[in-house]
């Protein structure tokens, strides 16, 4: 017969319980080294920043066309010797920008531009050097997380296509009748130096929290403000590949009143050129125009944008995006200041600067509306 059992008797302690698991399928995937990953991310971040400052100064001292050959390995060693360097003076004497504007230039100021264009060139070296290097070294230790492979050798295949767009677009101002490069070119050489720049701000914010945390944060994405943020993203990057045009042709230099060009909402002689396209391109009032207008509609939107922000329930995203605004406004500020001046070259560059701030400071905004930061009940 069954014996009673008491009510407050253990029961099945004589059983084997199964082992809850410990980890789950992201948590038993490969880490790597998230952290020393993005440390060096961070690195190249910052080298494209001055990357990007060191290439608007070359421009802006008219030093692009100094070294008329491209040598990726050769071409880090600069001229030795009285005979080298007027070897590659020789060479610059030969391209329409020396002869139609430069001619009677010395040694000396030959030298000034050279040191320009060798630096940047240099720059663009050892950028290449410090991602082959990092990512050798953690793809030989297995440091390397899961699925991260091929984002990283992305960033290597962005950087070698850069080089090869830079001499693409120096080489249109070594052709007849060019004094300068390409506008067009010039400003396919800069997008893509700041979707490189996007590209590793990306990262550094994924590398920033676990991959846990991401899943778990993307469950609270704001879906309507990440769309708008997206947009956002895609309107600045279309203005600041209109401020590349602008500096391709100097066009900021020119139409020096605001609100209003040589005394009309207009500039004069609009399509002067033929064919016609090209004064989408060369003409530097149209040029100049598109650019102040693109600031008005991209300030617009922004302030849509913001508004909705305001009503985000997660307060480090609020804060992200009145980050932005208060970005745009002094970037807005700042062109119009540049243009009444003429853009000297110390507001041109600074006016380039804040673009890369304002440039990422909406892509972290972006991100946090669709991986919002945990915060407390309070918010």
């Amino acid at each position: 017969m069954a014996q009673k059992r008491s009510i407050f008797e253990e029961v099945g302690t004589d059983q084997k319980v199964a082992a809850a698991p410990t980890t789950g399928v992201i948590d038993a995937a490969k880490r790597g080294a998230r952290g020393a990953i993005r440390i060096w991310l961070m690195v190249l971040f910052a080298l494209v920043v001055v990357m990007i400052a060191v290439g608007g100064l070359t421009r802006l001292t008219d030093s692009g066309l100094s070294i008329t050959v491209w040598e990726p390995i050769k071409g880090a060693i600069p001229p030795l010797s009285a005979a080298e360097w007027e070897a590659e003076f020789d060479l610059y004497r030969q391209i329409p920008e020396y002869i139609e504007q430069n001619r009677g230039m010395s040694m000396a100021e030959f030298k000034v531009i050279y040191w320009w264009e060798w630096g940047h060139r240099q720059l663009g070296r050892f950028i290449g050097l410090v991602w082959a290097l990092g990512f050798l070294f953690f793809l030989g230790t297995r440091k390397i997380p899961t699925g991260w492979t091929g984002k990283l050798v992305f960033v290597g295949a962005l950087g070698g296509l850069q080089g090869a767009i830079g001499w693409w677009m120096v080489s249109s101002g070594l052709q007849a009748g060019m004094l300068d490069v390409a506008s067009y070119r010039l400003a396919t050489h800069l997008g893509l130096a700041f979707v490189i720049l996007g590209v590793l701000a990306w990262y550094v914010f994924q590398l920033g929290r676990k991959e846990a945390d991401l899943m778990q944060a993307r469950r609270q994405k704001d879906a309507k403000l990440w769309s708008m943020g997206t947009g956002l993203m895609h309107f600045a990057f279309l203005q600041i590949l209109i401020g590349a045009l602008v500096a391709g042709i100097d066009a900021g230099r020119n139409y020096t009143d605001w609100p209003l060009m040589a005394g009309g909402f207009l500039p004069p002689d609009l399509f002067a050129l033929e064919p016609w396209w090209r004064n989408f391109f060369e003409d530097d009032g149209l040029v100049q125009f598109m650019h102040r207008i693109a600031g008005y509609l991209l300030f617009a939107f922004g302030l849509v944008v913001w508004l909705r922000a305001r009503k985000s329930p997660n307060g480090q995203t609020r804060f992200a995006f009145n980050l932005v605004f208060a970005v745009m406004v002094l970037q807005m500020v700042l062109g119009i200041v540049t243009v009444m001046n003429s853009a000297p070259w110390y507001l041109a560059i600074t006016h380039q600067f804040f673009a890369v701030v304002l440039w990422v400071s909406i892509l972290r905004a972006r991100f946090l509306a669709g991986y919002p930061l945990a915060q407390s009940i309070r918010g």
